[in-house]
């Protein structure tokens, strides 16, 4: 691909972000709409909980296919599609007449989305050659994921108060069809050199591994564990993990590359998304709750409690990004691990009577974390695989915020779900404590998991990994593609 000039660039950036913007704030903007939703399609907990996850599991289903497909046959050809389907997903979804069926528009939705997290990234990825440019991009584009992600609370109440749910769902659509046209004006198509066959049995079982997971975790409260359908989905998602390992191990071009988990700062990387992004999800599941069901706000108020969270999120994921560029990703994933176990530990004492000033505390500081941890995440992860793949690579760092995300709203809705005793609106709180102490804890692993990966160690066995897998191109040169 020639090199563009700043101006071009800067305007790649902006639409690539476009599309990451609708995405991650579909990601949040529903959770206000919950309780209206199952109020108007008379909607249970759990099937709440599966509007969410219907469309994060399909999501991270299909995040790399989608990006060793635009590996294949053009970034911006799939970027483009993408679009395309999210913003029709979102149309049908708005006009959804049952629960039923607006879980099966999420899912649509998410085919879509899927096409646009890692096809963004990896077009970033070729666009900005210079690691410290590139290390300033990735700021920018983790700015745009964690902020979209935070503001969809806020939106999301503002639109359920003054229009109805249904309108969380039409905001996509002019935001969508308006970055089809300028993608075809001024993204330009690019191809890796050596671009990856499909793995059918791989994405199967990956598929099969997420959705039964995901049902046991969140149908298990209602059904009981010792159910069969529960106990038989736990089986065949514990069969499925062992042989989606033994068969990529195999497959000399697999859907994921588990030797590229011998790099301690990718792997760490990983584990790290998952975590930030579960936290992130099960806190934005549980506060829709607690502000609406708890305190009785109104989608609008509960939105703008959440506007501080979403401010520290936005300024916060650029400096982190910046901190990367000049200082590598060890202090930005430190300090954002931290603040997301205070910020936890600060949400485990709220109560029903708690002041505003300390809702707002907990939400604050939590919003630290959270803008600090995501840009060195992302970094890490396209960094830490070969060049000639960013496609892959970047459909990696989405999976595992999908994966994240999904378990996040599975696991913490579960959890609090099955210790409520009585209405919701009485027995949240002393349900959630234990949700809100599963978050610190999720905070102090990252934090060890930053620490270690980052360290001499870990950058000691990743540049014997880097060795091992030569690129075309040094990561700090550029990427090995063709354009046309």
């Amino acid at each position: 691909m020639p090199e563009l000039d700043q101006r071009r660039k800067m305007a790649v950036l902006a639409i690539c972000c476009m599309g990451l913007f609708i995405v991650g704030l579909d990601n949040t903007i529903v959770n206000l709409a919950l309780p209206s939703i199952g109020n108007e399609l008379q909607a249970s907990v759990s099937s709440l909980q599966w509007v969410i996850d219907a469309y994060t599991v399909v999501l991270a289903s299909f995040l790399m296919l989608a990006g060793s497909t635009g590996d294949r046959i053009g970034r911006k050809r799939v970027f483009q599609t993408g679009l395309v389907l999210f913003s029709l997903g979102s149309l049908l979804c708005s006009i959804a007449p049952g629960i039923g069926l607006l879980i099966v528009f999420r899912m649509l939705q998410a085919v879509g989305g899927s096409m646009l997290n890692p096809v963004a990234l990896s077009i970033i990825t070729n666009v900005f050659m210079d690691r410290r440019e590139r290390a300033k991009a990735i700021g920018v584009w983790g700015a745009v994921v964690g902020l979209s992600w935070a503001l969809g609370p806020v939106l999301g109440g503002l639109l359920v108060d003054s229009i109805g749910w249904r309108s969380v769902f039409w905001i996509n659509v002019p935001i969508g069809l308006a970055a089809v046209l300028l993608v075809a004006r001024f993204v330009p198509e690019s191809r890796s050199a050596r671009p990856r066959p499909i793995d059918p049995v791989g994405q199967l079982l990956l598929i099969v591994l997420l959705a039964t997971l995901t049902y046991g975790i969140i149908e298990a409260p209602g059904q009981g564990i010792e159910s069969p359908w529960i106990i038989a989905s736990f089986l065949v998602a514990v069969a499925s993990a062992i042989a989606f390992v033994g068969y990529e191990r195999r497959v000399d071009e697999p859907l994921l590359n588990m030797r590229f988990f011998a790099s301690p700062p990718f792997t760490g990387a990983t584990l790290i998304a998952i975590g930030s992004f579960a936290v992130m999800s099960g806190f934005l599941f549980l506060n829709a709750l607690y502000l609406q069901e708890v305190r009785g706000y109104s989608p609008l108020h509960a939105g703008l409690l959440t506007l501080p969270m979403a401010v520290m999120t936005g300024v916060l994921a650029p400096l982190s990004g910046r901190l990367v560029g000049t200082h590598g990703p060890r202090i930005p994933l430190a300090a954002g691990a931290v603040a997301i176990t205070a910020g936890s530990l600060l949400l485990s004492v709220l109560t029903a009577q708690s002041s505003v000033v300390e809702v707002v505390l907990a939400y604050t500081v939590f919003g630290i974390g959270f803008g600090f941890i995501n840009p060195p995440v992302s970094n890490a992860a396209v960094s830490g695989m070969p060049a000639s793949q960013a496609g892959v690579a970047a459909a990696v760092a989405s999976t595992s915020r999908q994966v994240g995300a999904t378990l996040g709203v599975a696991v913490l809705g579960s959890v609090v779900t099955a210790r409520i005793v009585g209405p919701l609106s009485t027995g949240f709180v002393a349900a959630a404590h234990l949700g809100w102490l599963i978050m610190a804890g999720a905070g102090v692993a990252m934090f060890v998991i930053g620490v270690v990966t980052t360290g001499k160690w870990g950058m000691r066995k990743a540049q014997v990994f880097d060795e091992e897998f030569p690129q075309d191109v040094p990561v700090a040169q550029g990427v090995a593609v063709q354009s046309r």
